[in-house]
């Protein structure tokens, strides 16, 4: 018997090898290249340093990562590539679906169990594993980078550990998630209008805000959002004023929710978080002053100091027109960006790399470059910047789209508005205001002491 010639003495390696190079590439492709959109814009470089790119590892080449693509979700492009998703998972249901991933035991690199090839199987229906990686029990480099592509997909950390958040994901039916494609593409199309040459996006169940220009995504920011109980508005409105090191007046309903619940246990949370109590004439008060036990605070102002390490805005405050007294901010508790769930405010919402969205909201407005900017925080003093011109900011639900990479992102349904869960009064997509409050209390956050903005009495 021959030896065989060089392909036939190479193929074992290639089948051994094709699904790791098949999954990098499909990634590669699906995610896009992230530095295009400082191109397209014109510029030399990407502008904000490495803001829109996911540094993950795929196998064991720290070379490849996730990026992401520089399509806005309210693009034409977007609408056009989630309707092609539709279809797509139209005849995912037509065939069965998905099989479900049993929960229980953590499934991470070097497991093995039946559970590995259940995870392989739903894997693999979804488009986020090569078939080719076959049906092994074992959690190997194929089904890690799997796994972290179909996080990359929900919004999850991408760790490659399938914990309960992925679990979670991954036993969503395929007919639920067609549904929430179908509804969203409504959503969609209702922003399929003009929209400004530059404007803010927040989208809401995703937790994160861009920021977009000639039809290119500039910057993405995590995002920290309202919680069910103090939902953040769908709304369309306009950027208008900046506020540097500002001050944060406590609103009467977070008196009486949270600042007295507070005192009452610790007297000296006002002193400790630079709160200050003000009379209607202007005097500042003493906290001895007020009767804790009663709603008495609440005919008093009460103003927290500046600082960007206590101040509850953070640094930046930046001013947006509503009725509902909203807007977005910086926050002296960044840790929250690093957690799958940020449904952490009262309704407003908190920008991660905050600086860089002042920097793009403010680079048309003379005097105020980054430099600038920079020196104003640093100062200390409260220094307000009104942008040349507004910017439209457009706070919208999406909980499911598809980019032109053709790439399916889902996020969770927090608010139950697609249709799926008890309160169904927001399954139109119209992109109308709209905040539905649900019964307090609310327990407090261990992790996140200081109180948590809603509205601004100023």
């Amino acid at each position: 018997m021959g030896f065989g010639t060089k392909k036939d003495l190479l193929r074992p390696l290639y089948r051994q090898f094709y699904p790791i190079v098949r999954a990098a590439s499909v990634v590669a492709a699906a995610f896009g290249l992230t530095h295009a959109a400082g191109a397209a814009a014109g510029q030399g470089g990407p502008p904000f340093g490495e803001q829109a790119e996911w540094a993950q590892r795929y196998d064991a080449d720290p070379r490849l990562s996730v990026s992401r693509s520089n399509t806005p979700v309210l693009a034409v492009d977007t609408f056009a590539a989630t309707g092609q998703a539709i279809e797509t998972y139209r005849q995912i249901v037509a065939n069965g679906g998905w099989v479900a991933v049993p929960a229980g035991q953590t499934l991470k690199l070097g497991v093995s169990g039946q559970a590995v090839v259940a995870l392989r199987k739903r894997l693999a229906a979804s488009g986020d594993l090569d078939p080719s990686a076959g049906a092994s029990p074992v959690f190997d480099s194929y089904v890690d980078a799997a796994v972290k592509h179909f996080q990359a997909r929900h919004g999850l950390l991408q760790t490659g550990v399938v914990s309960r958040e992925t679990f979670v994901a991954l036993n969503v039916p395929a007919d639920v998630r067609l549904h929430q494609l179908e509804v969203n593409l409504v959503r969609l199309r209702s922003y399929s209008g003009n929209l400004g040459e530059r404007f803010v996006m927040a989208n809401i169940p995703a937790m994160a805000v861009e920021t977009v220009e000639n039809g290119i995504v500039v910057t993405h920011h995590a995002a920290g959002v309202g919680k069910i109980d103090r939902q953040s508005p769908v709304m369309m409105t306009k950027a208008i004023d900046i506020n540097f090191n500002p001050y944060w007046t406590v609103p009467a309903s977070i008196i009486r929710k949270d600042l007295i619940p507070r005192m009452q246990k610790d007297p000296n949370y006002l002193a400790d978080h630079k709160i200050r109590i003000f009379d209607k004439d202007g005097q500042e008060l003493q906290s001895g002053q007020i009767n804790w036990n009663s709603l008495d605070a609440v005919n008093y102002k009460f103003r927290q100091d500046p600082g960007g390490d206590l101040n509850s805005l953070g640094v930046v405050r930046i001013n947006i027109n509503n009725p509902y007294g909203v807007y977005m901010h910086d926050t002296p508790e960044k840790g929250i960006f690093g957690d799958d769930d940020r449904f952490v405010s009262s309704g407003c919402i908190r920008v991660q790399n905050v600086r860089d969205y002042v920097t793009w909201l403010l680079k048309d407005t003379p005097g105020w470059d980054r430099e600038h900017i920079d020196d104003a925080i640093r100062s200390g003093e409260r220094v307000d910047a009104k942008l040349a011109a507004p910017v439209p900011v457009y706070w919208v639900y999406v909980t499911a789209w598809a980019t032109p990479e053709g790439l399916a992102e889902f996020r969770e349904d927090i608010y139950q508005r697609d249709g799926f869960g008890p309160d169904t009064a927001d399954a139109s997509p119209a992109p109308l205001p709209q905040v539905q409050p649900l019964p307090e209390p609310r327990a407090l956050s261990a992790r996140s002491p200081a109180l948590e903005p809603m509205n601004d009495d100023e």
